[in-house]
């Protein structure tokens, strides 16, 4: 029984020395507000697909050709904000054929 224990104890060590990013946690404040050390510091050891990974991108602002405003996520936060969008863009589609397609409701034929 003890050798079997020994062996369990040995498992669940290897384990979690072998992957530490799986004891990982979320970024304890918004990426955005992270310096770049920071972030650097928060992804070492993470693999790029791991949901608590830090990404950036750097999006133009409307109305100049040189300023850039700076985004960061993790790739969690990356996935909401991406499928958001899409259901945002599925509604204002139905919202706009709908109304676009039915004249005899309208009167416009």
């Amino acid at each position: 029984m003890l050798h079997m224990l020994t062996m369990v104890a040995f498992v669940v060590t290897s384990v979690s020395a072998a992957d530490p990013a799986a004891s990982r946690t979320a970024p304890d404040r918004p990426p955005s507000t992270m310096t770049s050390s920071e972030i650097k510091a928060h992804n070492e050891g993470l693999p790029p697909t791991h949901p608590y990974f830090v990404k950036c991108r750097k999006i133009g602002e409307i109305g100049s050709l040189v300023k850039k405003a700076r985004v960061c996520h993790t790739n969690e936060q990356w996935k909401q904000l991406w499928v958001q969008g899409n259901q945002d863009s599925r509604d204002t589609m139905d919202a706009f054929s709908s109304k676009a397609g039915d004249c005899r409701a309208t009167g416009t034929c």
